[in-house]
C-alpha cells in the first residue's frame, strides 16, 4: 500500500550525474518553482589501492548547485550503499543541507558494527544523520511534497523516496533488463525484497523510476530512468506473472554466483557513519579495517 496520494502534476527537475568507476547514479532534484533541491545518493571517491581519498565527483555537484543558485535542503541516501561511499558530509559542508536516511540505519549499523569490531565508542542510533525517516514520512523540497516508503530486501534501511511524479529506487530495481538488486547482504532478504518491488510497482503506471545504478547490459549506453509501466512489462525478473517463489528462487540462485562488490568494506565503514570516514587515532592518522572471513 502506497503511505500518500501522488500528484503527478508536481514534476521535479532531475539532472543525473554518473560516476563510472561504481556505475552509481546521483541525482540533484530541483523544484520548478523556487531554487530549492535535494541532492540523493552522492558519490566520494576512493583509490582503494592507494588509500586514497578524493572528491572529484562530488564537485561536480557542487558545482553545479552553485552555477544554479540552488539551495540545496536534502541529502539523500535511498540505503547504506555496499558498492561506493557517500560525499554527502563533504557537500553538506560546502553548500549545506540536512542529511536523511532510513530508521532501519540502526539494524545496519548494528550488524556491521559487530563484523568491523567497531567497539562502544561507535554510535548506533543514527545520531550521525539529520533525520531518519520512517515509512510514510514526509519531508519538503521548496515548495514540493515528498515522501518515504520503505522498501527493503536489499538492505534493512532501503528507502524509496517519491517526490511529485518522480520516484528514486535506490538499488531496489534497476532498469528492466538489470532486473533487481542482490538480496544476500547480512540483513538482506530476497522474499522481503519481492514484496518491496510490488509495493514501487502500485505507484501509477506513469509514475518516473530513477536507479541508482546502471552496469549497461549487453553492452548498451548507460541508463537511469524508466517507468513503472516499463518494468512492470518488460522487468527481466519481477515483470507482472513472475511469483514470489518464482523471484525467491532466481534471486538466491543468481545472488550465489556473485563476488562481493569490490568496495564493500570501505563503503561500509563510511556508510554507516553517515559518509564520514573513522576517527583518527592518537596519531592522527585514519584507518580502515579489513575483516577476516566475516563477509
Amino acid at each position: 500500500m502506497i503511505p500518500h496520494p501522488v500528484d503527478l502534476s508536481v514534476k521535479p527537475e532531475v539532472t543525473a550525474f554518473f560516476d563510472e568507476q561504481t556505475n552509481t547514479v546521483s541525482y540533484v532534484v530541483k523544484d520548478p518553482n523556487s531554487t530549492s533541491c535535494a541532492i540523493i545518493d552522492s558519490v566520494m571517491d576512493i583509490d582503494y589501492a592507494a588509500g586514497r581519498i578524493s572528491y572529484g565527483s562530488a564537485d561536480k555537484i557542487i558545482a553545479f548547485v552553485t552555477k544554479n543558485g540552488l539551495h540545496v535542503e536534502w541529502l539523500i541516501e535511498t540505503h547504506a550503499h555496499a558498492d561506493h561511499l557517500s560525499a554527502a558530509p563533504y557537500i553538506q559542508g560546502k553548500v549545506g543541507g540536512k542529511l536523511g536516511i532510513g530508521e532501519n540505519i540502526k539494524i545496519v549499523q548494528e550488524v556491521f558494527g559487530k563484523i568491523f569490531n567497531e567497539g562502544t565508542e561507535f554510535q548506533r542510533d543514527g545520531s550521525q544523520f539529520d533525520r531518519l525517516f520512517k515509512d510514510g514520512d514526509t519531508y519538503e523540497i521548496g515548495g514540493m511534497s515528498a515522501f518515504a516508503m520503505l522498501t527493503p530486501g536489499h538492505t534493512p534501511a532501503c528507502m524509496t523516496h517519491v517526490i511529485g511524479n518522480t520516484a528514486f529506487v535506490g538499488d531496489t530495481l534497476f532498469m528492466p533488463d538489470g532486473g533487481t538488486a542482490r538480496a544476500d547482504f547480512p540483513g538482506g532478504d530476497a522474499r522481503v525484497l519481492y514484496r518491496s518491488i510490488k509495493r514501487v510497482l502500485e505507484l501509477p503506471p506513469e509514475m518516473r523510476l530513477f536507479m541508482c545504478h546502471d552496469y549497461g547490459p549487453g553492452g548498451r549506453d548507460i541508463k537511469w530512468e524508466t517507468t513503472v509501466a516499463e518494468e512492470r512489462t518488460n522487468n527481466i525478473h519481477v515483470r507482472d506473472g513472475v511469483s514470489e517463489d518464482e523471484f525467491v528462487r532466481m534471486r538466491e540462485e543468481r545472488d550465489r554466483t556473485l563476488a562481493l562488490p569490490k568496495l564493500i568494506i570501505p563503503s561500509i565503514q563510511v556508510n554507516i557513519r553517515g559518509g564520514n570516514l573513522p576517527e583518527p587515532d592518537e596519531t592522527g592518522k585514519r584507518h580502515l579495517k579489513v575483516p577476516i572471513n566475516e563477509l
